[in-house]
């Protein structure tokens, strides 16, 4: 075996063990890291993700509509109660189950919510048309 082979091989065998330690402590890490996320109460915290979401896409739509010129908004209000009326049927699968339990009480109330939104949209944005009306 001549002398640069042997040199490969040892750099190669140092290679394997030094990334062998690197495996070993990235797992280790990564233990650490989700025994720490379940023992501080962060493992699927569904809620804090969920109600962030929720804030932001209200200063989202507030800033969005806000800006949006006089002559558009009829046409945000029909697009608005268009996506209320996809959304009722979200409510209406959630309330359907025969047995009653949190998510038939909040798809109930979901619904009555999102049909007043429907039905009062429908009417401002049929008085806002009639105001372009000429007369």
């Amino acid at each position: 075996m001549s002398d640069p082979q042997s040199a490969i091989a040892y750099q190669a065998q140092q290679l394997s063990s030094l990334s062998h330690k690197l495996s070993e402590q990235a797992e280790r890490l990564a233990n650490d890291v989700t025994s720490y996320n379940f023992a501080m109460g962060h493992g699927s915290d569904f809620l804090t993700t969920g109600l962030t979401i929720f804030i932001l896409s209200c200063f989202v739509g507030y800033y969005v509509v806000w800006r949006v010129t006089p002559a558009l908004h009829s046409p945000l209000m029909a697009i608005t109660n268009a996506i209320s009326s996809v959304i009722i049927v979200g409510a209406l699968i959630a309330a359907g189950p025969s047995e009653t339990s949190f998510s038939k009480i909040v798809g109930f109330l979901g619904v009555i919510l999102v049909s007043i939104n429907i039905f009062g949209g429908f009417i401002v944005t049929r008085r806002m048309l009639q105001m372009f009306k000429k007369k």
